[in-house]
């Protein structure tokens, strides 16, 4: 790379991404450029990229370009790609609405999850219509150690193992994948989360995200949380007519998230840009080098 590359730092709930805007596609972002950038001692830190492109320039969302003008090309902070990120969603339509190429109000955004509807609130909480959750059929188990939960599996686009505890210290340091069993159940890695009930319709949760580690918070994975709860305590929204909503606090804050009764799920949480620069070229080729 020969020329300097613009990047932004944002959060939601402080699951953090650098962003890359790079509406044409023309940044090459390689698994080791992602997880050099998202290196939080020698690179500029993140749990994620998002790469901005307009979608009829990606060849993965170019059949949506209909629909939704921008894809959200997110990468894990190993390099991986993922389907989606909740939180990097809130965090994505932020920087549209900074960089001006949206305003307040609804807009939709490409993932490789499907086409998410997002809306940008006057009081700066974003929305995201996070599609339905599927429900896989069979056990499944969680492991920390000696100790070992029954979980619910839920997908929210990508595949969740949300295991209900006694204590939110119990899931360890989550520096390494919890082990679920069986393995068939999530041939592509999973993500894990740990809950506590905090009261009526509240819970709260610590994660094992696939590709990053613990993060401060998980959009997809709080709403599997959510569903979870509601089915354990009995709330089915698609038969009782009824929304489901539950308060799910994370480590880096709260997000409030409703199942309807025609089973889309909304998640609404704070979204925050907190600083803009370029990336240096050398540095992100000598990087590269170093970990290719």
């Amino acid at each position: 790379m020969s020329t300097r590359i613009a990047f932004l730092k944002g959060h939601g709930t402080e699951n953090d991404f650098v962003i890359v805007p790079d509406p044409e596609n023309a940044v090459d972002l390689s698994p080791a450029a992602v997880a050099a950038l998202c290196d939080r001692r020698a690179g500029i830190g993140g749990d994620g990229v998002l790469h901005v492109v307009r979608s009829a320039a990606h060849p993965e969302a170019a059949h949506l370009a209909a629909e939704a003008e921008w894809f959200m090309d997110y990468r894990n902070g190993d390099g991986s790609v993922a389907e989606m990120c909740g939180n990097g969603v809130r965090v994505f339509a932020r920087y549209l609405q900074h960089a001006g190429h949206v305003a307040e109000g609804e807009l939709a955004v490409a993932t490789r999850g499907g086409v998410k509807t997002v809306h940008l609130a006057k009081d700066g909480d974003v929305t995201v219509g996070m599609g339905r959750a599927v429900l896989p059929e069979g056990d499944v188990t969680v492991s920390v150690g000696e100790r070992s939960w029954p979980a619910r599996n839920v997908n929210m686009g990508n595949p969740h193992a949300v295991a209900f505890v006694d204590d939110l210290a119990h899931a360890g340091d989550l520096l390494s994948p919890p082990p679920c069993e069986p393995a068939a159940a999530y041939p592509d890695g999973v993500n894990v989360e740990f809950v506590v009930d905090r009261g009526p319709g509240h819970v709260a949760m610590r994660v094992h995200e696939r590709g990053s580690g613990e993060t401060r918070s998980c959009g997809t994975g709080a709403c599997a949380v959510a569903v979870a709860a509601a089915r354990r305590d009995g709330a089915d929204p698609a038969a009782t007519g009824t929304p489901a909503t539950y308060t799910v606090d994370v480590p880096g804050g709260t997000l409030v998230i409703t199942e309807r009764p025609d089973g889309e799920i909304e998640m609404t949480g704070p979204a925050v840009i907190v600083a803009e620069g370029e990336i240096d070229p050398e540095w992100l080729d000598a990087a590269v080098r170093r970990r290719s």
